[in-house]
């Protein structure tokens, strides 16, 4: 059986995929977007145990990953990036440097990561077309990993990228690869290793600290910079990695009333961030005048990053 990945008609024709078991009810997106069954290497999207070429690269990510995201290290990360004393450029400049990052956690996709922002913009605004700030959290969702480039520290993939959780806290056996906390120095800490550690029940999201990377970053650099986005897009930003929440259900005791609320555009965010993943071209220069128009109306022309 094929199924036919109706596109924008900016986006190109339409494509054929291979197919893979999947759950019927998770085919089509509320907007009618029809999710493809496999990813751009013909494997079931978040299949972190399928045999592939980028596999054993992305295991060895999260082993690192997993050893290192520590109560200390993310502290760290927070007070050093948050002086947002790097550069000083438009979100659109930060759209450009994007591709010369290659995401080394990403088992369903390897190419340059505008290409994934703007496939996840399009298959939003397609979708939900009065929503712009929306449309714009799918271009901006992933800016972040810039931190991977030189001029922003060079942090290396596993301080940059992956599936995010919270720290101070147990870590879940949800989260992908979860056997490599065991050497992560909080994972024995009395302090950290209980079901609440240092948090307290419904303390809110914004009150827990995440494992550091692009997400975390460019929610600082967000809200430091007095975007005019709505709450629900900065949740997006912030927890778009956050697998072990938004699809396993995990850490819902640390949730506050308006985190349950905002939760629900991450779920419709999150299909397109994760499906919309393929080698389809996306034509930049016919799609960026829209995406100007959003930045300009969410956004100063320059940023501190």
């Amino acid at each position: 059986m094929t199924i036919l990945i109706d596109q924008p008609h900016h986006l190109g024709d339409e494509v054929e995929a291979k197919t893979a078991p999947i759950d019927e009810k998770e085919l089509v997106l509320d907007g009618g977007f029809v999710i493809p069954q496999t990813n751009s290497f013909g494997h079931m999207f978040r299949a972190y145990d399928a045999e592939s070429e980028r596999q054993q690269g992305v295991e060895n990510f999260y082993r690192k990953n997993h050893t290192y995201q520590s109560v200390d290290f993310v502290k760290k990360m927070r007070e050093e990036y948050s002086k947002l004393n790097r550069v000083e450029m438009s979100i659109w400049e930060c759209c450009e440097l994007l591709n010369e990052v290659v995401d080394e956690s990403d088992p369903d996709l390897d190419e340059p990561q505008i290409e994934h922002l703007l496939q996840t913009a399009e298959a939003i605004r397609k979708d939900y077309p009065n929503e712009d700030w929306l449309h714009l959290t799918g271009l901006i969702h992933d800016l972040g990993k810039v931190l991977n480039l030189p001029s922003f520290g060079g942090l290396p993939q596993w301080a940059v990228v992956g599936d995010t959780f919270p720290v101070g806290c147990r870590f879940d056996e949800s989260i992908v690869h979860h056997k490599y906390f065991i050497e992560n120095p909080d994972y024995n800490n009395p302090s950290y290793n209980t079901k609440f550690g240092i948090y307290s029940e419904k303390c809110g999201l914004e009150n827990v600290m995440m494992s550091w990377g692009h997400d975390d970053y460019m929610y600082l650099v967000a809200k430091k910079n007095k975007t005019t986005l709505p709450s629900a897009a900065l949740f997006i930003i912030r927890y778009h990695s956050f697998y072990a929440l938004h699809r396993e259900g995990a850490y819902k005791h640390l949730m506050n009333d308006d985190d349950v609320e905002n939760l629900k555009w991450l779920h419709i965010f999150n299909k397109y961030d994760l499906y919309s993943k393929s080698n389809v071209r996306i034509d930049v220069e016919r799609v960026r005048p829209y995406y100007l128009s959003l930045i300009e109306k969410y956004f100063p022309a320059k940023l501190k990053w």
